[in-house]
């Protein structure tokens, strides 16, 4: 069997607020509901299990999504619109920008808790050659 990731906990302040961001700002749905975890299923099978913990117990993660052209312009539009902060590096360095790396475009913003969202339409070091 090979290995594949799962799901992954991100943790939130309100997890209903942290995933509706999340699927509105990419098209997607909330998939599932149970204990005290929000569901968003990605398209390769992984899920976002979003659960609301006490503020002061979040440690902000960094979270990268490999999405379309077609996504990214969905979503940076959404971002524009919406005056959410953004920057086209990790280190807040280029405020308002987005980045060219790969041939492709990046964007880093920030969901309500606090986690550093990255979306990418190229991986990083290049589609791989056949």
């Amino acid at each position: 069997m090979s290995v594949e990731l799962n799901h992954t906990i991100v943790h939130a302040r309100d997890n209903r607020e942290s995933a509706e961001f999340f699927t509105d700002l990419l098209g997607l749905e909330i998939t599932g509901e149970w204990g005290p975890f929000v569901a968003v299923a990605l398209t390769n099978g992984v899920t976002l299990d979003f659960a609301t913990v006490p503020a002061e117990d979040i440690t902000p993660q960094h979270y990268a999504f490999l999405v379309s052209e077609a996504e990214f312009d969905a979503a940076y539009e959404k971002i524009t619109a919406r005056g959410i902060e953004h920057w086209a590096d990790p280190h807040q360095k280029q405020p308002g920008e987005i980045n060219r790396n790969d041939g492709g475009k990046g964007v880093y913003f920030l969901d309500p808790s606090r986690h550093a969202m990255e979306l990418i339409t190229v991986p990083y070091g290049g589609w791989p050659q056949p």
